[in-house]
């Protein structure tokens, strides 16, 4: 018997049909973005000012010359009452002027100052201001009670606030200077919060700095950082 035939084989395809089977590679694919791109940047271009203050904190006081005396407002004369029947029953012998910052802006609500005088000032003050800290936060919470919206007020007692606000900024700025002559961060000794936030206010606008809050409690600190 003659051998069988040999089964034909299949012709491999030719490259242009390969070519026709396979989807065309894409061209230029994009690379994915690195996780938190986006926070980055905008991390980037945010001033870090850490401004972590209670709802206590009053703004940078302006000089003496810069208040009108024996102003009329409701905030301060409601204001005036509680503080003065507060007083009152502390045994404190008293006498209070309110009075108020110039505005600097058109649309501007300076605050009311309600200073005390009277022979017993270091009682009021207190350490580091803790005691007229205390006592301004709860005639503002009832006169606010009273107003039904939020007292636009300082209480201040001999000038202490208004003296302190000033060697405070004198203190921001020589510091700063100090901080970009030397191209070192300047710590500052621990401070109440309201008393940070008039370092952090008085450098804000300072291109060749930045200031950062660090610390716990008693002992949080201002920082200033030179760019």
């Amino acid at each position: 018997m003659p051998p069988p035939a040999p089964k034909p084989t299949a012709e491999p395809p030719k490259a242009s049909e390969k070519s026709a089977t396979r989807p065309p590679k894409s061209q230029n694919k994009p690379k994915p973005s690195p996780p938190n791109a986006d926070n980055s940047k905008r991390g980037q271009s945010k001033k870090s000012q850490d401004y972590d203050f209670e709802d206590d904190d009053e703004l940078v006081i302006p000089h003496e010359g810069n208040f009108e005396d024996d102003v009329e407002g409701e905030d301060g004369e409601v204001s005036k009452e509680v503080l003065s029947e507060l007083l009152r029953l502390m045994g404190i012998e008293h006498h209070i002027t309110i009075k108020r910052a110039q505005a600097n802006r058109e649309g501007e609500n300076p605050p009311y100052l309600l200073d005390i005088t009277g022979p017993d000032m270091s009682l009021l003050i207190g350490r580091r201001g803790e005691t007229l800290s205390s006592l301004q936060y709860v005639t503002r919470l009832i006169a606010s009670r009273k107003l039904q919206r939020r007292a636009n007020i300082i209480v201040d007692a001999g000038a202490y606030k208004s003296k302190r606000s000033e060697r405070l900024q004198q203190l921001a700025t020589r510091m700063a200077d100090q901080a970009v002559e030397t191209k070192r961060i300047v710590t500052l000794e621990p401070m109440p919060a309201n008393e940070r936030r008039i370092i952090h206010m008085t450098l804000r606008n300072r291109p060749d700095v930045e200031t950062r809050s660090q610390g716990e409690g008693d002992a949080r600190k201002v920082t200033i950082i030179p760019k």
